[in-house]
């Protein structure tokens, strides 16, 4: 590995219009080239996008045209004149920088710092940014609360504000800046349903705590919860843990799901090779910012837009890398979210199906040994994306924000063979993925369950059943459950609870009291991507609209296979169909607010929980406006 100060991967760059990839190289271990050509920009003045300002640009056929172009538009102009445009920024492409900054977390705080080295990238290359910033709801804050309820429903709102202010001030193109967990897929699927020219830019990860001579993240605080509560970990340990785990800005830097949707937007073509992996602190962050907002007019000239990117195919090679870092099971969810922006169908299911036949290959916690920076510094998200392109696991043929095929990508990346955090195709960690989906008659919509890092992949045992997450929590604390169940949480769905909440306090105590793998769990709810052991989310139908799961009883004999991919009830159809008949919904207490229209709107875990019908039901996008 090598430090921040040797990772040349932009170099000096110089901002205009030019060539996409450029020919800087990574310096590893002894000068050691990593990833061979990386991506930089050179003002060249020619090359495969010619130079664009105001004077040639032709924005009739842009949605910017609606406010600034023609004697009717008199008014609109005199608003952005009085925010200081001069003549020629107004009549430029009109460039939407949106950010979810916020002072929440440490996940968000330096995406305003970024956003700004954006919009120098936009105008650099004769563009006009215009900076807007949208709600987080960060997962580390609401988990373990009624707040965890808020944290899905985030994901669509950030969605339909960045869509909203984009088609109310018409502007022609998106960068897109991100930290928290439902942040980037919310801001993913803002650009596939817009299908503007769009670039992602992740707010990087944290760098790793050290506590004691050990490095650490925050999930070593929710386990040491649980350590605590048995008396494994006294009261100044666990105060010096929480000061010192998270040490920067930055999402938590495991391959939780915000470091995993970052390792999507690469591979799924929307980010800028090697964008996602270097942590918030580095500097390098404004580089790759600045290029970005360069990158997205190139794009604008090109005519090339976020559904050119994003295709089924694409969507296939996100699923791979998810399932190759053993990521977070919440892209079951977010996978099929952005799918259905650009009208493909792509379900849980289908995301499973990849799973099984990927093999895993990057030894990230929480399974394994490293985190984000690690990965980063040893050849990124390139390095596992090349492998798995020999392997015949991707397709290269997919188009990038650069411009370029993922192949093309691809091309000058070398193995390094002096890291030990990714492993090579043909000599995986595991020949399946680190992420396994489930079917029975338990889960006939399918589940998922994360299974890096576990040494048994299968558990059979009687049923302990809670209507919610605080009746689980309360007697996982007290110890009231037993060696050998299935604690199984209900009516935490996507309509039941409202907001499908992920169980990260439940899971880390029983972690923490030597429990992780002496139980299992099973919920129609969600579980943090930092969660390990045998703990399946997602199940589905949900118990709030009559799924099986609703109609368990404790004792009732539950059987799970990782391997086999099998989550079964011991009841015939009968019983289930008997119990069916007895069955009666469930009332939460939220009838009104925000959680009572989304549990209104919003569709089952197995499409991604999605609240409008996407691109199949549109008539013309908002790009062609």
């Amino acid at each position: 590995m090598f430090a921040a100060s040797e990772h040349a991967a932009f170099g000096q760059t110089e901002f205009g219009a030019s060539d996409a990839v450029g020919d800087g190289d990574v310096a590893g271990p002894g000068g050691k080239n990593l990833v061979g050509d990386a991506y930089t920009r050179r003002n060249s003045g020619s090359g495969e996008a010619a130079s664009m300002d105001a004077r040639t640009f032709d924005k009739t056929r842009l949605p910017s045209r609606h406010v600034t172009e023609g004697p009717a538009r008199a008014p609109h102009r005199s608003y952005l004149y009085a925010m200081g445009l001069t003549e020629e920024q107004i009549h430029q492409p009109l460039i939407g920088v949106a950010s979810c900054w916020n002072e929440a977390a440490p996940c968000n705080i330096s995406l305003m710092r970024q956003a700004q080295a954006v919009k120098k990238g936009v105008a650099s290359a004769s563009g006009t940014p215009r900076e807007f910033c949208t709600i987080t709801v960060t997962d580390g804050i609401a988990m373990g609360h009624e707040g965890m309820k808020s944290s899905l429903v985030s994901r669509d709102t950030i969605a339909d504000s960045v869509e909203l202010t984009m088609r109310g001030h018409c502007y022609d193109a998106l960068v897109g800046l991100a930290g928290c967990d439902k942040s980037l897929p919310g801001m993913m699927m803002a650009m596939v349903r817009l299908n503007v020219p769009s670039v992602f830019i992740y707010g990087g990860s944290i760098l790793p705590g050290n506590f004691r001579g050990q490095q650490v993240t925050v999930q070593d605080v929710f386990e040491a919860v649980g350590r605590h509560s048995v008396g494994d970990l006294d009261d100044e340990s666990l105060h010096e843990l929480e000061q010192v785990a998270c040490p920067s800005a930055g999402a938590c830097g495991a391959q939780f799901t915000a470091n995993t949707m970052a390792c999507v937007s690469e591979a799924i073509g929307l980010a800028l090779p090697y964008s996602s992996g270097a942590p918030a602190p580095y500097e390098l962050r404004d580089t790759f910012c600045t290029t970005a907002g360069s990158q997205v007019m190139d794009l604008l000239a090109k005519g090339i837009r976020a559904r050119d990117i994003v295709t089924r195919e694409s969507l296939v090679n996100a699923a791979t890398v998810v399932a190759a870092t053993g990521g977070s099971t919440n892209t079951g969810l977010h996978l099929p979210a952005i799918a259905s922006e650009a009208g493909i169908d792509f379900d849980l299911l289908d995301v499973c199906d990849i799973f099984r036949r990927t093999p895993y290959i990057a030894d990230l916690k929480p399974g394994g040994r490293y985190v984000a920076k690690d990965l980063y510094e040893v050849g990124g998200v390139p390095l596992v994306m090349r492998t798995l392109l020999d392997g015949g696991y991707l397709d290269g043929s997919c188009m990038t924000v650069t411009g370029r095929t993922l192949a093309e990508n691809m091309a000058s990346v070398q193995w390094n063979a002096e890291q030990d955090v990714v492993f090579p195709h043909d000599n995986p960690i595991t020949e399946t993925g680190g992420v396994v989906g489930l079917q029975g008659n338990l889960a006939p919509d399918g589940a998922i369950v994360k299974v890096a890092g576990m040494k048994t992949l299968a558990f059979t045992g009687p049923a302990r059943c809670f209507d919610t997450e605080e009746e689980a929590f309360a007697a996982v604390k007290a110890r009231s459950y037993k060696e050998g169940e299935v604690l199984v949480i209900r009516y935490e769905g996507p309509r039941g609870g409202p907001g499908m909440r992920e169980m990260l306090a439940t899971t880390a105590a029983l972690y923490g009291q030597g429990m992780g793998d002496k139980v299992a769990l099973i919920t129609d709810g969600r579980f943090s991507g930092a969660t390990r052991g045998f703990c399946i989310g997602h199940v589905g139908p949900e118990a709030a609209v009559g799924g099986p799961i609703g109609l368990l009883k404790d004792g009732d004999i539950i059987e799970i296979d990782a391997t086999t991919g099998k989550l079964d009830v011991h009841l015939s159809d009968e019983e289930l169909a008997a119990r069916k008949a007895e069955w009666s919904p469930r009332n939460h207490d939220h009838t009104s607010g925000v959680l009572w229209k989304y549990a209104q709107e919003v569709g089952p875990a197995r499409g991604g929980a999605i609240t409008h019908p996407g691109a199949s039901a549109e008539v013309k996008c908002y790009a062609d406006v």
